[in-house]
């Protein structure tokens, strides 16, 4: 495993067909060149994920989802005009000869442009589309560090790219745009109300499969304990302790943006710290708040 900053060596390995751990704004993700099917399959291996879990497939520009995809509706031109490169995921209908693996053998295709610069120079050099889930084991805490990915996936990938903390720390939205209108399948840093602002209704209601929407997801080891506010949080914590339970309180009152960089991150230090049980107050229900919340209670259902 290669630990490297320089994006022409890992877009060496993608271009060989290995593993990359890629940053982006979001989270890390594990690449592989989505047109090369037995590349894409090694991702679903060293995750041990599901291969009819789709994932979501990076390219750089709008330009480039053209030859992967049936058409792009105005929907979807209209929300990449304003929103990409940035944490926003699009799911478009797949050309039938185009990344079956990376779509889980589904007719729709889940697609992004990032915006950490690392890995758009990557794109830009391998000439490839990337697919690529977040670079942990499945159904465990995303990654927002290199040091996470290592610690998850160890030789599995072939070529970890430094790009240091990811900036927003949570997974993209995800926008349904086969159906009118569009429907939000995960939410993200990209809310729902900035969405409405450029597309009016987004009221639409979808079946289609999206990665990160299984009931249980995103889950540290420790057990991870919900709470409303901070004053119940804190009789939680002085019960927890006087029972001689390892715990620890996660509590950023208002301060979205920086729970939603910092959540992963201390979830993972619970397990590092041998917590027994994460005591998390959560946030407000709106904006970003949504997010954090829908990623919270996924954690929380493995408990």
């Amino acid at each position: 495993m290669i630990r490297t900053k320089d994006s022409t060596v890992a877009a060496a390995a993608i271009i060989a067909g290995d593993l990359v751990a890629i940053p982006t704004e979001t989270v890390y993700g594990l690449g592989a060149d989505a047109t090369n099917d037995s590349a894409v399959k090694k991702i679903f291996v060293a995750k041990g994920r599901p291969d009819s879990h789709p994932l979501i497939v990076h390219v750089y520009s709008i330009d480039d989802i053209a030859p992967l995809v049936v058409s792009i509706p105005s929907s979807a031109s209209l929300l990449c005009e304003k929103f990409w490169p940035g944490p926003l995921t699009l799911v478009l209908q797949r050309q039938s000869s185009m990344c079956e693996a990376a779509s889980g053998g589904h007719a729709t295709i889940a697609l992004r442009s990032p915006s950490h610069p690392l890995t758009r120079e990557l794109l830009r050099k391998s000439g490839r589309p990337i697919a690529a889930p977040s670079a942990n084991l499945f159904g465990h805490v995303s990654p927002t560090t290199a040091d996470h990915v290592i610690a998850d996936l160890g030789e599995s990938v072939s070529v970890v790219l430094d790009g240091g903390p990811c900036e927003v720390g949570l997974e993209s939205t995800i926008v349904d745009c086969t159906v009118n209108p569009v429907a939000i399948l995960r939410s993200g840093a990209i809310t729902a109300e900035q969405i409405e602002a450029v597309l009016g209704n987004v009221s639409g209601t979808s079946d289609t499969p999206a990665p990160g929407t299984l009931e249980s997801h995103y889950a540290p080891r420790c057990e991870v304990r919900l709470v409303n506010d901070s004053i119940n949080a804190e009789v939680i914590i002085d019960e927890l302790n006087e029972r001689g339970t390892a715990s620890r309180l996660i509590d950023y009152r208002d301060q979205l943006e920086a729970f939603a960089h910092n959540l992963y991150a201390d979830l993972r230090k619970c397990d590092d710290d041998n917590i027994a049980v994460a005591v998390v107050v959560l946030p407000v229900a709106h904006g970003i708040g949504l997010a954090i919340r829908d990623r919270l209670f996924r954690a929380a259902s493995g408990s």
